[in-house]
């Protein structure tokens, strides 16, 4: 088994458990971003379920520039969040506002930020198993 494959699978998993617990049992509307964001997490939990299972190295070329959007995505969407100059560039017009932090740990973890660290790591993990 490879295990960087293993590890991809288990941060998407998580990520996607996460985002499904932010919003169905504590009740957090997303915002567009973060439809876009889970819109990129979604498959890959199955997909790299499917490519840890059978040790298929070769999903690296379709999974790294999805996580490479992600974390981009992501980073846009921490940066409207806790840059107040960036909110001038928000794409959010209705609804839930995008610059919105339903959590706030430690002064800098919200959800954006969790969604860029599990793009992150998913990145490091396609290139750790590349080699």
């Amino acid at each position: 088994m490879n295990r960087p494959l293993f590890a991809a699978w288990l941060t998407a998993i998580a990520a996607m458990l996460g985002s499904l617990y932010f919003s169905e049992v504590k009740g957090f509307i997303p915002c567009s971003l973060c439809w876009y964001q889970r819109i990129l997490m979604y498959p890959l939990a199955l997909w790299l379920g499917i490519a840890a299972y059978r040790n298929d190295r070769s999903i690296t070329l379709y999974v790294l520039p999805i996580a490479v959007m992600g974390m981009l995505l992501s980073g846009y969407h921490y940066l409207l969040q806790k840059v107040p100059a960036m909110r001038g560039f928000e794409l959010c017009t209705s609804g839930v506002p995008c610059s919105g932090q339903y959590i706030n740990y430690a002064g800098f973890i919200t959800i954006p930020f969790l969604a860029f660290t599990a793009f992150t790591m998913i990145t490091l993990f396609m290139i750790l198993a590349r080699k």
